[in-house]
């Protein structure tokens, strides 16, 4: 009566997240690809270096901000990741990034 679905993989895609390679599915966030690979931050706090962690995922309260690709300041629940993308923990205030 039931049939079982033949076993679909999705698209991966391999990043690297703080100097470590990681596949992850293709179309998430760089933020979530942060969460699978199990960091304890993806940035910590100007002032007092708290260790912060994506929390909204919709690009509303910034916590997820990380260096992505040598650029600070990306808001990383807003990037989809690619391949060969890497992702490494913001710490403390960066400068903003200006484009030449």
């Amino acid at each position: 009566m039931f049939a079982l679905r033949p076993e679909i993989r999705p698209a991966t895609v391999d990043v690297v997240v703080e100097g470590r390679p990681l596949r992850v599915p293709a179309g998430v966030s760089a933020a979530a690809a942060v969460l699978l690979a199990g960091l304890p931050a993806i940035r910590e706090t100007p002032v007092s270096g708290a260790p912060r962690l994506p929390f909204c995922m919709m690009g509303v309260c910034f916590d997820c901000l990380a260096e992505i690709d040598g650029v600070p300041n990306r808001q990383a629940c807003m990037v989809a990741v690619a391949p060969g993308m890497c992702i490494r923990i913001q710490r403390g205030a960066r400068t903003a990034f200006v484009a030449p």
